[in-house]
């Protein structure tokens, strides 16, 4: 994709407006493609998401539209930048040809990955964008570094080069399995994270928690075909780190308020931004119990944030569990 054609980004949220700013900083123009034609004709206008990332005003080497078939015209791949509940009807829309860069930190309807799902809908050429990334600081230009997965290396070199800039550091990878799962993953522990945090435990049981979590994760990530250097990496350690202590995190917010008495399971979103973690948890926990798997982490946010537990009943469930030694599990 050269600096003539713009980089498609398919998702007007928070994420999807940082990720086309960001692409814009060497001179790269994007599309920013908004679901809602009202919402797309304000943004073009306005030049600010004012619902989703207020306070950073859009580049105008940013162009905005509702035309799915005008933002992916002549684009070797574009950023799929939706909600993971959203990705599986965004991909029926596009062509098969196109390079999808999943960049929702989510599951499939089913429980399986959303790389999974697009190569069932015949696309050859997938990759994940994963890491510690609030879309709060990328929007605005500040440091930040990023991970992008795939089988196809041609693929990840293309978005390395589209998105690399003195503010946006790209690593590739091969370990697509890793680089999606710790995505989702972190998710769950930074709900744990802010139950701590709403429950005023203070930072030793958050560091536990976090600890724990990397642990984990890993067993996790790793039963499913990941490298385990993977879980230590930008979209392991670092993205598990960011969202379990920013006060940017939704996920880490959302536990917060769980521990405060507010149950958003009923509602995942916060001001009208999707808290993944709150439907990944029981995805996650259904899966640890069929397959006999012990994410003791995992299973206490899904019964808490389900209501089934107390906040207080999950923190006694995961400090009387069986004693061990550290590394055993």
């Amino acid at each position: 994709m050269g600096l003539n054609v713009p980089v498609p980004v398919l998702g007007a949220g928070g994420w999807g407006t940082a990720l086309a700013s960001a692409a814009t900083r060497t001179g790269q123009p994007a599309t920013l493609w908004a679901r809602r034609p009202d919402f797309a004709a304000r943004l073009a206008e306005v030049r600010e998401n004012r619902e989703y990332l207020p306070g950073v005003t859009l580049p105008q080497g940013v162009t905005v539209t509702s035309d799915l078939e005008q933002a992916v015209a002549g684009a070797d791949f574009a950023l799929v930048v939706v909600p993971s509940v959203g990705v599986p009807d965004l991909l029926a829309a596009l062509p098969r040809d196109l390079g999808v860069v999943l960049c929702a930190k989510g599951l499939a309807p089913d429980g399986g990955r959303l790389s999974d799902l697009a190569r069932d809908l015949g696309f050859p050429r997938v990759a994940v964008l994963s890491g510690p990334n609030h879309a709060e600081e990328i929007g605005r230009g500040l440091p930040a570094a990023t991970v992008v997965a795939s089988a196809d290396m041609a693929l990840a070199g293309a978005v390395q080069a589209a998105l690399v800039s003195p503010t946006l550091r790209i690593y590739t990878s091969t370990d697509v399995v890793g680089v999606e799962l710790g995505g989702v993953l972190k998710n769950v522990i930074a709900l744990a994270a802010g139950l701590v945090d709403g429950l005023g435990l203070g930072d030793n049981a958050k560091a536990a928690i976090i600890t724990r979590g990397l642990r984990e994760m890993g067993r996790y990530l790793v039963s499913q075909g990941a490298h385990e250097e993977t879980v230590y990496g930008l979209s392991g350690l670092g993205d598990l780190v960011a969202t379990a202590t920013s006060r940017h995190s939704r996920n880490r917010a959302a536990g917060e308020a769980i521990a405060r008495g507010d149950h958003p399971i009923s509602r995942p979103q916060q001001g009208g931004k999707v808290v993944e973690g709150l439907r990944t948890a029981g995805l996650l926990e259904a899966w640890a119990s069929a397959h006999g798997q012990d994410l003791p982490i995992v299973r206490a946010v899904s019964l808490v944030a389900g209501g089934a537990w107390t906040p207080a009943e999950g923190i006694a469930s995961l400090m009387g569990r069986d004693l061990k030694a550290e590394l055993e599990g």
